[in-house]
């Protein structure tokens, strides 16, 4: 009887690691005659890393994976994953704050929904010292976050 949420078993070969959810396989580089190592999380469908990987001795085939090499890839393909969701995280929520001409301090909060069949972003201004709401409306995924489109916005004119 198998349980799918059992792990898989460690593999520790010179081309081929299976360990600690990720995959490392040493790969012929198709631009030249070097070699590549691919890091795939375990579940996922693409690698999120590849890079040159260094040859052998005898200067043809690759250097055997070890494990310092391994958990050094493994570090490196991690803040590679963390950067990209990092990015799309900031992509989809931004903040942007401003002045009006009267003097108040305007905190706007953009939060995109990218939903395959409705995007939408929901938009949310406050006074900044106070936290009064000025307005929390659905507005377009593409909505510009500046003054201008700001103040059209709060006015009641189109949502940008």
């Amino acid at each position: 009887m198998s349980d799918e949420t059992e792990p898989l078993p460690d593999i520790m070969e010179a081309r081929h690691w299976r360990k600690a959810g990720w995959i490392a396989r040493v790969i012929k580089n198709g631009d030249d005659d070097g070699w590549a190592v691919a890091m795939t999380r375990i579940g996922d469908e693409a690698p999120a890393l590849i890079g040159p990987w260094t040859m052998g001795r005898d200067k043809k085939n690759p250097k055997p994976l070890d494990i310092n090499a391994f958990n050094t890839l493994v570090k490196t393909a991690s803040e590679v994953i963390r950067r990209h969701e990092q990015a799309e995280w900031a992509r989809l929520h931004k903040v942007f704050r401003y002045t009006r001409k009267d003097g108040t301090n305007v905190l706007a909060k953009l939060d995109v929904v990218p939903d395959e069949f409705d995007p939408h972003a929901i938009l949310k201004v406050t006074v900044a010292e106070t936290d009064e709401l000025l307005s929390d409306a659905r507005v377009r995924p593409d909505f510009k976050l500046n003054a201008t489109s700001l103040e059209r916005h709060l006015r009641g004119g189109d949502d940008d």
